[in-house]
């Protein structure tokens, strides 16, 4: 659904995207994740056709964005963080308005209108002036404008940005409801929004993918845990005998028993090999299992790495 190959894009002297290259498969429920400033916006302007990269090409369903613009908007529902709405309009004349822009047969018009005000949950807010609803409520009419041509494609920038908790579990169970009859690819920098809603997340930082991989994938870890009833003696440095270990890092244990994380070569499964090394040697063991990363850690991790980055260019 989304071919975008080497972007680069500049202004002026910042480099907002950097050789940016990614696929969306038609179906997914891609996060696109990143802090402010990461190049996330700029992404989303250039798939859409608002802006021209520099460098690189970008297909949507197998149509070219800068020859084809027009089709290919035809078969995106947008809704950009601050939803393009007027105030002064009440929902129905607003949507009947988007569906003059977006050029919808007038004999399909009220099924289409119909379809994404059940789908938002609008059918009670018909008759309200915009500018009378809640934020919550704004953002299911930007939702019901973006998908009422029926699009192929949905791109959500910030889509939850300002709203309670309650409107934002509102607004999760919708995007996953559209998810069955749209690719949708979601931009945000809030990192639980990623793992409620996506398959997959795609983390950009500086302008540059730093991480392209299904949630599972991202969290999954080489990794093993080591937990034993009493101290031993030497632990350390006879877990780093073991093939495959990288290294051993000693943990703060809550309840003070003596832990330790022993990293793995990638893909590697250490806790086979640890469990027989404690046996033969008749170690206490209280707990041994695979370490887990939450979505929080990875990205923790590669902005740490970032800036390490960074710090090394400047020096």
């Amino acid at each position: 659904m989304i071919d975008a190959r080497n972007l680069s894009k500049a202004y002026g002297e910042v480099q907002a995207l950097d050789d940016v290259s990614f696929e969306v498969a038609e179906g997914e429920i891609v996060g696109l994740l990143g802090p402010n400033g990461a190049g996330k916006t700029t992404a989303i302007k250039i798939l859409t056709g608002y802006l021209q990269p520099d460098e690189g090409s970008v297909t949507i369903d197998g149509l070219d964005v800068l020859t084809h613009t027009l089709e290919v908007q035809a078969r995106i529902g947008y809704l950009p963080e601050n939803a393009p709405l007027y105030p002064e309009l009440s929902v129905q004349k607003y949507l009947l308005l988007i569906a003059d822009l977006r050029q919808i047969p007038a004999a399909d018009r009220i099924l289409r209108l119909s379809e994404a005000v059940h789908a938002t949950s609008l059918t009670e807010y018909l008759a309200r002036p915009i500018g009378t609803l809640s934020k919550g409520l704004r953002q299911r009419v930007g939702l019901a404008q973006a998908i009422l041509h029926q699009p192929r494609l949905l791109i959500l920038d910030e889509p939850t940005v300002g709203l309670d908790p309650t409107q934002i579990v509102e607004i999760r169970r919708l995007i996953k409801r559209l998810a069955q009859h749209s690719t949708i690819l979601f931009s945000t920098h809030i990192l639980s929004e990623v793992e409620a809603i996506c398959d997959r997340a795609l983390i950009l930082m500086n302008g540059q993918v730093r991480a392209d991989a299904r949630l599972s994938e991202l969290e999954a870890t080489s990794d093993a845990i080591l937990v034993l009833q009493e101290k031993v003696k030497n632990v350390e440095g006879v877990l780093r005998g073991v093939p495959g270990v990288r290294d051993v890092e000693q943990l703060k244990s809550h309840d003070g028993f003596p832990a330790f994380r022993v990293l793995g070569a990638p893909k590697a499964d250490l806790t086979p090999a640890v469990y027989a090394l404690a046996r033969d040697n008749n170690w206490p063991l209280r707990e041994l299992r695979r370490d887990v990363r939450t979505l929080e850690t990875v990205f923790n991790q590669l902005a740490l790495s970032e800036e390490d980055d960074t710090s090394s260019a400047d020096n």
